[in-house]
């Protein structure tokens, strides 16, 4: 029912906020001033981050020693020791030789040890989730608790040459400031990656909240007639009012359907608390043409009666400012979930017209099939692990006699490494497919003359990736 249109959507929307707001882990580059201290402070920074990589069971050595420490599964499992693994820049460093990682390898079994009988692994071991930042956090304790408190470890660090006791707190400074923003880093993706199941959540609870919404107003106009009863001098109207809204047969099945009552108690109200969106959405659907012809009707059957409410929420609910406004205080997510979930909610009213009586009302499931439901993460995922990539593909048909540099907006790069990553990634789903979705996607969400520009570069993207065997498609 949330379908890949929506789901696209989102996921532009959630890689841009991340790519935007998030802060990269990174190898240090090496001082432009070379001091005594800081010459020894670097040395020791990128020992320190290899240090942590071995004792995370993956090997830096070559050849014949080429042999991992035996460590705990918990830390074979980490994401520190797997990210700095996969660091060019520690790579480049081993194979320049300006790291002393083969002085202090012989020492780190005996380390690796010592970890895993310390307090700090048994605190480790008892965190049931552990993010990415409890990971760094691990790290940065034993690099300054274990790994420099071993005497074998200091004493070959302090026979290095140049070794000075503050190049060797510096380079412990630096190496836990990296390992702190890693762990920024990759929270800010889980968060991200959550952001977005929220955001596909609250969509689905917009469209069970206008099924919400017809009960409150139903509710609204009870509490009136009654109310008018109760007047000093009531007139005959007031004692004997008009029911046949308040008596409409398909919000009586509404309120009496299992579904649909568990799942209101599980999600809590949408407008209950709101003083003005339901008696200013009532005023308009009591003043309106459809509520007039409606009451006039000589009968009416519960065919009729959905029919009745598709219509108000045709042409009054949803198009209306009041539904508007009142969403952009009740949830982030809902700017861009109304145009699609109220086609749904239309869709279902029509179906509910014919829904046998005794049975339960056909709702719409959150997601077509497991695959509609798994799309939005993967997506997001494979942007996030492959932008470099996608991005040079986009990058070598950025040309200056071809395109203009100011309308590369960075909405444009996401909208496009996000079709790149449906396009490589999602055989079964038609290149046009995804080409005019993004091409859509750029012209509401970037510039004016997005779309072209968008069009244009991954046309030009899917060519050279077919020439590459690349895009099978």
């Amino acid at each position: 029912m949330i379908n890949r249109i929506l789901i696209r959507v989102k996921v532009v929307q959630m890689l841009y906020s991340y790519l935007l707001t998030q802060s990269e882990f990174h190898i240090d580059a090496a001082p432009e001033v070379h001091s005594a201290d800081r010459r020894f402070a670097y040395a020791a920074y990128l020992d320190m981050l290899l240090a942590v990589t071995e004792l995370s069971g993956i090997t830096t050595a070559r050849g014949r020693e080429a042999r991992a420490l035996v460590v705990e599964k918990i830390l074979k499992d980490n994401r520190v020791g797997q990210a700095l693994a996969g660091a060019e820049e520690l790579k480049a460093a081993i194979t320049r030789g300006t790291t002393d990682i083969d002085v202090l390898r012989p020492y780190l079994q005996r380390v690796a040890d010592t970890i895993a009988a310390s307090e700090a692994f048994r605190d480790y071991k008892k965190i049931k989730t552990r993010t990415p930042a409890d990971d760094a956090r691990f790290w940065s304790v034993v690099l300054e608790t274990i790994l420099l408190k071993d005497p074998e470890v200091m004493a070959r660090l302090r026979a290095l040459d140049g070794f000075t006791g503050k190049g060797l707190e510096m380079g412990l400074a630096a190496a836990q400031a990296s390992l702190a923003a890693f762990g920024d880093a990759r929270l800010g993706y889980i968060n991200a990656k959550t952001d977005l199941q929220r955001s596909l959540d609250k969509a689905y609870d917009l469209y069970y909240g206008i099924f919400e919404l017809l009960v409150e107003l139903t509710r609204e106009q009870r509490k009136r007639l009654d109310a008018a009863k109760e007047k000093y001098v009531p007139t005959a109207a007031d004692l004997n009012p008009e029911t046949r809204f308040v008596d409409n047969a398909f919000i009586a099945r509404l309120e009496a359907d299992e579904a649909f009552a568990e799942r209101m108690e599980k999600t809590p109200s949408q407008w209950g608390d709101d003083p003005v969106l339901v008696p200013h959405l009532l005023d308009a659907i009591l003043s309106s043409e459809i509520y007039a012809t409606y009451m006039a009707a000589p009968s009416t059957d519960y065919a009729r009666d959905c029919e009745f409410w598709r219509e108000v929420c045709k042409t009054i609910i949803l198009p209306g400012e009041d539904l508007a406004e009142a969403m952009e205080s009740r949830s982030v997510f809902w700017n861009d979930d109304m145009q699609v979930m109220g086609t749904f909610v239309l869709k279902s009213l029509r179906q509910m017209a014919s829904a046998p009586q005794g049975e339960p009302l056909p709702f719409l499931p959150q997601y077509k099939d497991a695959e509609d439901e798994a799309f939005g993460p993967e997506l997001f995922t494979l942007a996030v692990e492959h932008r470099d990539e996608y991005r040079s593909y986009i990058d070598r048909f950025i040309k200056a006699d071809q395109w203009d540099p100011e309308r590369l907006a960075f909405m444009d790069i996401v909208i496009m490494t996000c079709a790149i990553a449906e396009l490589l990634n999602y055989p079964s789903i038609p290149v046009p497919v995804t080409m005019n979705e993004y091409v859509e996607i750029a012209n509401s969400y970037s510039t004016a003359r997005s779309g072209q520009f968008v069009n244009g570069l991954l046309y030009a993207v899917c060519e050279y990736l077919r020439g590459e065997g690349k895009l099978l498609k």
